[in-house]
Parts: C-alpha cells; structure tokens; sequence
C-alpha cells in the first residue's frame, strides 16, 4: 500500500507529517518562552551558592519573588521554579531548538556539564530525537509508556505506594496462577507470615494446612510433638487425644515402654480406685457392711500371701543345693530378699498398730528403684 494511503488515526500519512511539522514549531515556540520564563527568574533570583548574597543588597527569600512572579503572569510557583532552574542548566548556547523544553528539563538532571551538554545533542541509539521516556531513561527517572520489565516494575512500584492500592494489586496478582507460581519460597514464606499476624487467621490457615496429608508429612517429628504438646494443653483435649492414641495398641505399646509412663498410669489407675473408694464409702448406705467383709477379705488375703511366700520358697531354695550363682545373680536375690524383709517388716507394723503408710526408703525397695 503506497504511504499515502496509510492512515494515522482519522487522517493520512500526508496529512500526519504536516500535523507534525506544524506542532514541532509549535514545541519549539513553547520551549523558548519556558526558557524566556526560566530566564528571566534567574534575572530576578540567580542560582546562588547557598547562603550567597549580591554586595550590599538584601535578598529577599526566593521563594516570596518567584511567588509573586508566578502570581503576576498567572503562573504556578512550581512552574516558574523549574523554568528557572532548568535555564540555569543550560545556557544558551548548549539549548537545542529541536529538542523540547521538558526534555531540556528532565536532562537537566545530569550533574556533570559536559556530560549533559554532549547529551543534548545524541539521541539514543537508533533515534534521530530525544522523546521524554528516552530522557527519562537516561537520568533513570520513572517512564511515562514502561517497555521492559524492570520498567514496567518501578510502575507499577509507584502506583502502589498507597498501601491499600499495593494490597488490592497483590490479592489480584496472587489469583493468577501463572504469577503465584513465579514467586519464590522465601518470599511466599515471608508473605504468609505478614498475612498470618492475625492469630484468628494464623490459626484457621494452620488447620487448613495440617487437613491436607502431603503438608502434614513434610512437618518434621520435632515441630509434631511442639504442635501436640500446644494443641493438648487443655487438660478435656489432651484426655481425649491419650484415650484414643492409647486404643491404638503399638502407641499403647511403646507408650508403655517408657518407665515414667508406665510408673503415671499405675499411679493414675490406684488413684481411680482410691476415689472410687472413697466416694462410694461417703455416700452408700452399705459401706458400713462391705468394710466388715473387707476387712475380713484382707486377712484371709494377707494370709495367703505369706502361706504363698513360705511355700515357694521352700520349693525353690532347695534347688540351690551345690550351685553356684554368679556375681550379678546374688545381687539380684540380695535385693529381693531386701525388699521381702522390708515388706514383712510393713506387715508386722501394719497388724501391730494398723498404720500402714509407707515412708521414702520402703516406697523405693517396694518399687524396685
């Protein structure tokens, strides 16, 4: 298709460079009354050294002359003042009547002179003029029309400097798949942990989290115990935890395996039986009767169990006859025989005067220890 027929918006190829053509002196006449305005700022307030004053004059403060300046030609205070300080920028002889006055402004920014006036007059590569996005670029200022990734980041950056605008941006950022993918462990660890302050939120995320069997098994044995230990400090959880991990008969196994669990069982189990006891004897109307018989149970248990003790050992004695135990045998039948004496000797006390507590050292024979 011939150039002229290509159209532009509403208008021709023909027609678009003529507009361009027109606008550019337009631009051109725009810059150099910015650079008039610049100008005759500095004339009323030159750039001075700080705390510089003009011999024997009182200068005023800058900001009250270029207020009332702006004032008077129905300009912006911030206008007057950049058109001032990018005049002071570039002196006339380094201004480009081809290039923009904004672009003159924002290349301003580069503080070496001869850096900055060589600038001026070369375009980025593959340019024949500056635009603002290269000047911005180029003093790495924040670009109008963002085009790599980085700048399309800062853009982003500055239009989510409000928290509440960032906090919209990430929710809907996060509900694309693709991006959540993208983010890195640590930093998904980190985002979950602000989003977590709550301990309401904390709490319904970390049970959804152990619901699901794949999260649950890569918690190491450690941080499991931690978790139990803290979920089962009410005593009405922790009781029914135990009672169902107990019905399992390898943890009931292993439970029992360690000698403080089993020694807090047994206690627990004659500490149930004390109660139960000790409230049927408040509050039966036949507790009176049954203790008789109790009573009398006793005795005739008490006297079994030494009928019982007397003929078993004579059955076993006997059979040491010309044998010879060795060192860790006779150790073994030494406390036996200790913790029997000591055992009778609680007997004799406990018919004698009917105490039957039992003090520090006979509690540690009894058990063993």
């Amino acid at each position: 298709m011939p150039e002229d027929h290509i159209e532009v918006g509403s208008v021709s190829q023909q027609r678009y460079k003529q507009i361009v053509a027109e606008l550019r002196e337009v631009v051109e006449q725009q810059s150099r009354a910015s650079f008039v305005i610049g100008d005759r700022s500095l004339e009323i307030e030159p750039v001075r050294e700080r705390g510089g004053r003009t011999a024997g004059e009182r200068i005023p403060v800058v900001r009250e002359s270029l207020t009332r300046l702006a004032e008077d030609i129905g300009l912006s205070f911030g206008t007057v003042a950049a058109a001032r300080w990018a005049a002071s920028r570039w002196p006339k002889e380094h201004r480009r009547a081809d290039v923009s006055f904004r672009v003159h402004r924002i290349l301003a920014g580069i503080e070496n002179e001869d850096e900055r006036f060589l600038a001026i007059s070369n375009p980025p590569k593959g340019k024949t003029r500056w635009s603002v996005d290269d000047a911005s670029r180029r003093v790495g200022q924040q670009v109008e029309t963002p085009v790599s990734p980085e700048e399309k980041v800062s853009a982003i950056h500055a239009l989510a400097r409000d928290e509440q605008v960032a906090a919209a941006v990430t929710t809907e950022f996060l509900r694309r798949p693709n991006v959540a993918a993208q983010v890195s462990s640590e930093d998904k660890v980190r985002a979950v942990e602000e989003l977590t302050r709550d301990e309401g939120v904390a709490a319904a995320v970390t049970t959804s989290l152990l619901r699901r069997p794949s999260v649950a098994a890569q918690v190491s044995r450690e941080d499991k115990v931690r978790v139990v230990e803290e979920l089962t400090r009410d005593e009405s959880v922790a009781t029914e935890v135990t009672t169902g991990l107990l019905r399992r008969p390898d943890v009931a196994f292993k439970a029992m395996s360690d000698d403080r669990a089993r020694h807090e069982v047994n206690h627990a189990q004659v500490e149930r039986g004390r109660q139960a006891r000790e409230h049927f004897e408040r509050t039966s109307p036949i507790a009176p009767a049954v203790r008789h018989i109790e009573r009398t149970m006793e005795f005739m248990d008490l006297v079994t169990a030494c009928h019982s003790f007397v003929a078993a050992a004579g059955r076993a004695v006997p059979g040491l006859r010309d044998r010879h135990l060795g060192e860790d045998e006779k150790t073994i039948v030494h406390e036996n025989v200790a913790r029997v004496r000591a055992t009778l000797d609680w007997i004799e006390t406990a018919v004698d005067t009917g105490k039957v507590d039992v003090d520090g050292e006979l509690a540690r024979l009894l058990s063993g220890q």
